[in-house]
């Protein structure tokens, strides 16, 4: 039983022949015909061979340029999936810098902040000391003036104004300085200060021979913690006179 393609009229012997026509031709409709067709010869056999041949190295030529076409588009789309996640990570990036940077420019504000007020506590804990001495020496100088109704040693003429008077005056004692030991993460640092030093002062201190900054000074025993918002006082007001041992943090 032969073939024939009712789009163009050709016979075929098979449905094998009819197979190949439609995929070479791109015709689809085809029906069955009892006509014999006469066998090939050798000459269209070879003939019919060679154009098979032809037809199959020119499918798989319209492949490759298929598939090259298709390689080139995922490639495309790769190159661009990359940059697209390469500008991601570079905007992610950017933005973690910025806020770093905005970080780090806050955390020197408020330091710079936090100085400035320790510097005005430091300067008004001055002003008070002194304006406090200097009231104390006037009590001293004329205490009548603080306290007109108060009889003085001499009005009073009595033997135990007399006895008082006449006892040797008593000695207290007044450290003008503290030794202090620091312990560092670095180590043990020993360090004489003034009485009147502030904290604030022998945080410096440390930072020049450590190179750390210092939060706060701890003391064992007894066991007391002086955070920054503290460090306005002077070594004596903080107990620390004569000497004392402090943890630097």
């Amino acid at each position: 039983m032969s073939m024939v393609c009712n789009d163009c009229g050709k016979k075929m012997r098979n449905m094998a022949a009819a197979q190949f026509h439609a995929e070479k031709s791109g015709h689809d409709d085809f029906s069955e015909s009892t006509e014999e067709i006469a066998p090939l010869t050798e000459q269209e056999k070879k003939d019919k061979l060679e154009e098979m041949r032809q037809a199959l190295r020119e499918k798989k030529a319209r492949q490759a340029v298929d598939d090259k076409a298709a390689e080139k588009r995922n490639d495309e789309i790769k190159r661009k999936h990359t940059k697209e996640s390469e500008d991601a990570k570079e905007e992610l990036r950017l933005k973690e810098q910025k806020k770093e940077a905005a970080r780090k420019k806050q955390e020197k504000a408020d330091d710079i902040a936090a100085k400035k007020r320790i510097r005005e506590k430091i300067e008004a804990d001055k002003a008070e000391r002194k304006r406090k001495a200097e009231q104390e020496k006037a009590m001293r100088e004329n205490p009548a003036a603080y306290d007109p109704g108060a009889p003085t040693a001499a009005a009073s003429g009595g033997p135990s104004a007399l006895a008082a008077a006449q006892q040797p005056a008593k000695t207290t004692a007044n450290h003008a300085e503290a030794r202090l030991r620091l312990q560092t993460p670095g180590g043990n640092v020993m360090k004489t200060f003034p009485a009147e030093t502030t904290l604030f002062e022998v945080a410096h201190a440390v930072t020049a021979e450590t190179g750390n900054e210092t939060s706060s000074f701890t003391q064992n025993f007894p066991k007391k913690v002086w955070e920054r918002s503290d460090f306005g006082m002077t070594l004596k007001e903080a107990g620390l006179v004569p000497s004392a041992a402090l943890i630097v943090k």
